[in-house]
């Protein structure tokens, strides 16, 4: 049941991020993206810009700050997929970035700590694109 559990404890981290940047003044245009290369958590509109948001959700720092997770290679996962929502959505003329919302939540408290990271990295790879 870890992965279920896992699953529960990340869409409750998703829709905290997603209500916390509601009160931030972006516009949530998506959540849970599905490409081929895997899923964009969130896609917002921060004014005229495209935001595309990774949410790491975490109980303890035990093994790390959320924002950790955030590996160069996701980066690149993010990158591709990223760079595919804009070519399906004919945005590509539009500036972007990717923020990154960390959270710990542990199971104690009611409610999480959550850090904002805007523009958290540049896109990476073979296909880059520019905020």
């Amino acid at each position: 049941m870890p992965g279920l559990w896992n699953k529960l404890f990340g869409d409750r981290g998703e829709r905290a991020a997603a209500k916390f940047l509601k009160r931030q003044g972006f516009r949530i245009v998506q959540r849970n993206y599905s490409t081929a290369w895997g899923e964009i958590d969130i896609v917002a509109l921060d004014g005229t810009t495209i935001v595309f948001v990774e949410v790491k959700t975490r109980s303890t720092i035990v093994a790390g700050r959320p924002e950790e997770a955030v590996t160069f290679e996701k980066q690149k996962k993010l990158t591709n997929m990223a760079l595919a929502y804009l070519k399906k959505h004919k945005l590509l003329e539009h500036s972007a970035r990717f923020d990154v919302v960390a959270i710990v939540w542990p199971d104690d408290a009611r409610e999480p700590e959550i850090r904002h990271l805007r523009n958290a990295f540049e896109p990476v790879g073979k296909w880059q694109f520019f905020s």
